[in-house]
């Protein structure tokens, strides 16, 4: 019972240090992200040939709705998902649920006697999709010190590109060495180890009960006995202020520190004797927040809005090239499909590199800095790919617009987070569920757009190359002005034109210690 029930009451759960610790979350997360881009993906090499298999026709149209499906069952699950994540104060709940609704999809789908049949499955995939990237990344949050969100979103977005890494090729080859139930027997099994991984989860309130903070860097541990429900108080020798951050005032998160020091009783260091209902009081409760009050808050925060049109961008922008790299590559260079899939891996690969590179200096530079030079570095690739004369220079702009591109995955992320903390009321599912729908509706009408630009004007390629530079620009700009509590805008002003008007945005506040959020505590006499 230790080992997989780690809400018990009276035992303390086994591993408790390595099953809460921030690097076990990180890869938890990050295993939980490649599993679900590596079902996406493994089984889009197969689709045309089940289907005509089944007496299809139009095959690339049932295709087209299949992904319309997942893109669905995605947008319309992650209100829901992110609401009673906040409200019950539930993380490893709902993402073992997300599980089982893959696992059964990857069956459904794999025993589909009809297109019905599948794209049910799909809606199932997108939900089981939405719950790792909407409770996943707030999980990561939670556990997470605030000073290394950066790296660590940036380490578990690595999970993306090693899905669509791996996905494509493997789904392709089982299939042909063994058949069309093969690629999903293989989906299964990765989504196994990931319910293993997600059961063997311990949420740090959970970690706090039992008198460990994961998200304290020193490691401190608070002093406990062997029953927990018979122990009225714990001794507390630190207790970071930035992790305690509810407070009983509905206006703000913050309530002001007041230590009464009684010397006699701290010689050497301040231990504070507290209640361990009133750890899990003031440091945990997540208050419930309306929809419409959520939804409001986000829409009066400028670096909310554009952290958001940036990711929609990013999920637009991917997802047009699905349907037409493929069919530039075969028009201009006669690529067959293993040809094809080889210029996806050399595009993919270097995303590998910079998910996490980008998340580590967002954490020292801060994403203002990070989200403009990547997308500056991604605009001129853009327009080198509508060059026609070098395959081999084909090959490499495609590469390094993918690595600058997915360079802005971390400190979007990271951004988003960092709003959230300044928020009253807007948790991380809250704002990573805002997160996933303008990623999902990117996503959802991207292959729409990209084909019927490719299929309708002249130069469709050259037209899509243009269409995302132009986007690329306006989130350049969006991000100089608004990206970050101290935007790039705002010190530039201040450097050249230094009156006391320009200031810091009101709203967003610094990222100074002392401002983040503070708690109550009184020493015992």
């Amino acid at each position: 019972m230790g080992l997989w029930m780690p809400f018990s009451s009276n035992r303390k759960p086994l591993g408790l240090r390595w099953r809460s610790s921030v690097w076990f979350i990180t890869a938890v997360v990050g295993f939980g992200i490649t599993t679900d881009l590596l079902v996406y993906s493994i089984i889009i090499p197969v689709l045309p040939f089940q289907l005509e298999r089944l007496s299809y026709r139009r095959v690339s149209t049932l295709i087209g709705w299949l992904l319309c499906a997942y893109s669905g069952g995605l947008v319309l699950s992650t209100i829901p998902i992110a609401m009673y994540s906040e409200r019950y104060s539930a993380r490893r709940a709902p993402l073992i649920f997300g599980l089982f609704a893959l696992i059964s999809a990857q069956v459904m789908f794999m025993e589909a006697p009809n297109y019905a049949v599948m794209a049910i499955a799909r809606v199932l995939q997108g939900i089981s999709s939405s719950v790792v990237w909407i409770v996943g990344l707030a999980l990561l949050c939670d556990t997470t010190p605030e000073k290394d969100v950066g790296k660590q979103l940036g380490i578990a977005m690595t999970g993306l590109s090693v899905g669509l890494l791996v996905g494509s090729p493997v789904g392709g080859a089982l299939f042909t060495h063994f058949g069309f139930r093969a690629p999903f027997i293989f989906g299964e099994i990765c989504a196994v180890v990931d319910l293993l991984l997600r059961l063997l989860i311990i949420e740090r309130d959970v970690a706090l009960k039992w008198g460990y903070d994961p998200s304290d860097a020193t490691g401190v541990m608070m002093m406990e006995t062997a029953n927990a429900s018979s122990t009225p108080d714990i001794q507390l020798s630190s207790m970071p202020m930035a992790h305690v951050q509810e407070s009983t005032d509905t206006e703000t998160n913050e309530v002001e520190e007041t230590i009464v020091p009684d010397k006699s009783n701290l010689p050497n260091t301040r231990k504070l004797s507290i209640t361990r209902k009133s750890i899990i009081n003031s440091a945990l409760v997540r208050r419930p927040t309306p929809l419409l009050s959520v939804i409001i808050k986000l829409s009066q925060s400028p670096r909310a809005l554009v952290a958001l049109t940036m990711s929609f961008v990013y999920g637009l922008v991917q997802s047009m090239q699905e349907p037409s790299l493929p069919l530039h590559l075969q028009s201009l260079w006669r690529f067959n499909s293993d040809q094809v899939g080889l210029a996806y891996l050399a595009a993919v690969v270097p995303a590998l590199i910079s998910s996490p590179l980008a998340g580590y200096y967002v954490d020292r530079v801060g994403s203002d800095y990070i989200t403009c030079i990547c997308l500056l570095l991604a605009l001129p690739w853009w327009i080198v790919l509508t060059l026609r004369h070098s395959l081999a220079l084909f090959l490499f702009a495609l590469a390094a617009q993918c690595f600058f591109v997915s360079g802005v995955v971390a400190p979007v992320t990271t951004e988003l987070a960092s709003v959230s903390r300044k928020m009253a009321g807007v948790g991380y599912a809250h704002i990573y569920g805002a997160f996933n729908l303008a990623f999902g509706i990117g996503t959802a009408v991207g292959p729409v757009i990209g084909g019927q630009i490719y299929a309708r004007a002249k130069h469709g390629w050259t037209a899509l190359c243009c269409i995302t530079s132009a986007l690329i620009v306006i989130c350049v700009t969006l991000a100089f002005c608004y990206t970050g509590a101290d935007p790039l805008l705002a010190k530039f002003l201040r450097h050249y034109y230094p009156i006391d008007s320009i200031r810091k945005n009101p709203d967003e506040e610094s990222s100074n210690p002392d401002n983040t959020s503070q708690v109550h505590i009184v020493s015992a006499a």
